[in-house]
This record gives C-alpha cells, sequence and structure tokens, in this order.
C-alpha cells in the first residue's frame, strides 16, 4: 500500500469515524455543562419565599434531576453516535433497528416495576413530599430520610436499621417535618 493509498483510506470513513467521535464528546461536554448551569440556578432560586421553603430540599431535588438529564443525554448521544459510526462501517442498521424494537419491547414489559418506581420518584420529588432528613413514616417504617433517588427512599429508623423503600411501592407517606400551611 503506496502513502497515497493509506491516506485515501484514512480520508474516508476512519476520519468520519473520528469526527463523530470527536463531535459526541465535544456534545456530551456542552449538555453536561448546560444541565449543571440550569439545575445551579433552579437549585439556589427561591421559588416559594416563606417559612416551608427549605433551600436544602431544593438543592437535594435539583441534584437528583440533574443526575438523571446527564446520564439521559449521555445515552442519547452514545445512541446516536454508535448509530453513526456502526453505519460508516458499513453495517445495515434497518435488521438492527427493528431487533432493538422488539428487545426494548420485551425489556419494558419485564422492567414494569423499575418504570413504575422512578415515575413515583419523579412525582414524588416534583410534589416535594418529603426530602432528606425529614422525620416521615412510610409503610411500617418511621424514620429519618437518608436518600431520596428516583426509584428507592433510604430511611433510618430509631433502632439504626436503613431500609430501602422502592419508590413505586410507597402509596402514603406521613411526614412530621413538614409545618402545616395554615
Amino acid at each position: 500500500m503506496s502513502l497515497r493509498e493509506a491516506i485515501d483510506w484514512f480520508l474516508g470513513s476512519p476520519l468520519r469515524i473520528l469526527i463523530i467521535l470527536i463531535l459526541a464528546v465535544i456534545l456530551q461536554q456542552i449538555s453536561t455543562r448546560a444541565v449543571t448551569r440550569a439545575l445551579s440556578k433552579v437549585a439556589e432560586a427561591d421559588f416559594m419565599p416563606g417559612e416551608k421553603t427549605s433551600i436544602t430540599r431544593q438543592r437535594e431535588r435539583a441534584r437528583t434531576a440533574q443526575s438523571v438529564l446527564k446520564s439521559t443525554s449521555k445515552a442519547l448521544i452514545g445512541l446516536v453516535a454508535g448509530g453513526m459510526i456502526l453505519g460508516e462501517l458499513g453495517v445495515d442498521l434497518g435488521p438492527l433497528v427493528a431487533s432493538a424494537g422488539v428487545v426494548g419491547f420485551a425489556v419494558g414489559l419485564g422492567a414494569q416495576t423499575i418504570v413504575r418506581d422512578v415515575f413515583s420518584g419523579i412525582i414524588m420529588l416534583v410534589e416535594d413530599q418529603y426530602g432528606v432528613g425529614d422525620e416521615v413514616e412510610v409503610l411500617d417504617v418511621k424514620g429519618k430520610v437518608e436518600t431520596v433517588g428516583l426509584r428507592i427512599t433510604t430511611l433510618r429508623d430509631r433502632q439504626g436499621t436503613l431500609w430501602y423503600l422502592r419508590n413505586g411501592e410507597i402509596l402514603k407517606v406521613g411526614n412530621r417535618s413538614q409545618k402545616s400551611r395554615g
């Protein structure tokens, strides 16, 4: 292979793949920075002035939303870049997309509880039902909230036991830390 042939080969698919990878990394950094900046402003903003507002609770909610948005952007950028790279390598994406649809449907059926937990976690965060440090009664557990995630909430009871509660299973919550609105 001559130098000219090697340069021509490199200027084809390998260069386009390299450009795709570089653009994906740049897009990921931009999206991470944008999410961090936007949600940092949300965490510090005083949306509901008054006695009930807790800046630490608002920060915790913003941190949770930030991690979800960062993960989602990484997955989407990676998926698009991966598809573009496979296309450059000559892989027929039609059967791959069809297979992914069938597999996605099967995984969706199997992951119903996870989806329910995540949706319940999102609703719980939006409604501000409880936050880190609150004294709550959930199901048959009474204790202090240690972490609030989209899928799992952890409570530590008075005996020191750490309870992991799936958000989709939490049907009612008693919060001793929230003051009455009257």
